[in-house]
């Protein structure tokens, strides 16, 4: 037996919650876990009906319940049966809906949570001024100052790509100035933890340049010279399988071929794109060096078709059978 997964609905007026329950009832004949969907329980309890997915949920009275399926709702008000896009109202609660399991899971009553997606923008328009994602979010909620941000996936041959970020929500022009030698040797660091956590027989790491063609001995720049080559070399010392600044067009390859088992990219866009090449409906978002297990489909809100029935929960299963994998892996 896994244990209970805390599952968070996000933005309900996106995909999340359909993703969601599709999800756990996919998973339900794989094995035993037990799960707590976290969020409004009326919108969980008409999806449920209107899905027909026919799963036998229950309201949340304790945490010795029972119950395979509990529903807690971390607001005092249920919200309206209709909401528009976006709404402020979705975005609090998406807000509660991630702190309430993050709480749980600190105290030590899930074996790890996943998120639903929500919307960057609605939040911030509601209110959470410093509002930058998840990722960050659930960082200072738990106190660690030590996380990275990894996703994954596989193709339909089943080769992964596994990349961790220095950098994350941040644009463009701000990465040079930003991206520290500690921060590149965070992210190898978790890279290398995160391979141990999956099992994996070895820990071998890329670290991509940030220039093109990892700056070509300083003719592009020399961020590969000063700040990403002298990690890479720090690293080495400290015992890690370590192998860069690689160029980032060709680095990712190799990595599906199988020469390495993490990828270590420079800025957000540089290690998410190739990801969602290969791996668009099954890629998982997984936050390493959180004192508990949080994963996440990598897509988002999908407001363009919330409502119709029809989002594809791949990416939610793969993020719930990651967070149980995980689980499993610790005890």
């Amino acid at each position: 037996m896994i244990g209970r997964l805390g599952i968070t609905l996000g933005d309900v007026t996106g995909v999340g919650p359909e993703v969601a329950l599709k999800a756990i009832a996919a998973e339900v004949q794989r094995d035993d876990t037990k799960y707590l969907i976290i969020g409004d329980a009326g919108t969980v309890e008409r999806l449920n009906w209107e899905l027909s997915l026919h799963l036998p949920l229950e309201r949340f009275s304790s945490k010795d319940q029972a119950g395979r399926f509990l529903v807690v709702q971390p607001t005092t008000a249920a919200l309206p049966k209709k909401l528009t896009v976006g709404s402020p109202l979705a975005a609090n609660s998406a807000m509660a809906a991630l702190r309430a399991g993050a709480e749980h899971c600190l105290r030590g009553e899930l074996d790890g949570m996943v998120t639903a997606p929500v919307n960057k923008e609605a939040i911030i328009r509601a209110g959470h001024k410093n509002f930058v994602g998840q990722t960050e979010f659930l960082s200072q909620l738990a106190g660690a100052k030590r996380t990275a941000m990894m996703l994954l996936g596989h193709d339909e041959k089943d080769r992964w790509l596994r990349v961790a970020l220095a950098t994350i929500h941040i644009s463009i022009k701000s990465v040079p100035r930003k991206l520290t030698a500690e921060k590149i040797a965070l992210a190898i660091e978790l890279a290398a933890q995160a391979c141990r956590d999956l099992g994996l027989a070895r820990a071998k790491i890329a670290v991509c340049g940030l220039n093109p063609h990892a700056g070509e001995g300083g003719e592009f720049g020399d961020e590969e010279i000063k700040t990403i080559g002298p990690a890479v070399r720090a690293a080495r010392k400290r015992g890690s399988d370590v192998a860069g600044p690689l160029s980032g067009d060709t680095v990712f390859h190799y990595a599906l071929r199988g020469d390495f088992d993490a990828v270590v990219a420079m800025y957000h866009d540089q290690g998410l794109a190739p990801l969602k090449a290969v791996a668009f409906d099954t890629g998982v978002n997984w936050t390493l060096g959180l004192p508990f297990i949080r994963t996440s489909p990598d897509h988002g809100t999908a407001y363009d078709i919330a409502g119709k029935g029809i989002a594809n929960p791949s990416s939610m299963i793969s993020a719930i059978r990651l967070a149980k994998q995980l689980a499993k892996n610790r005890k």
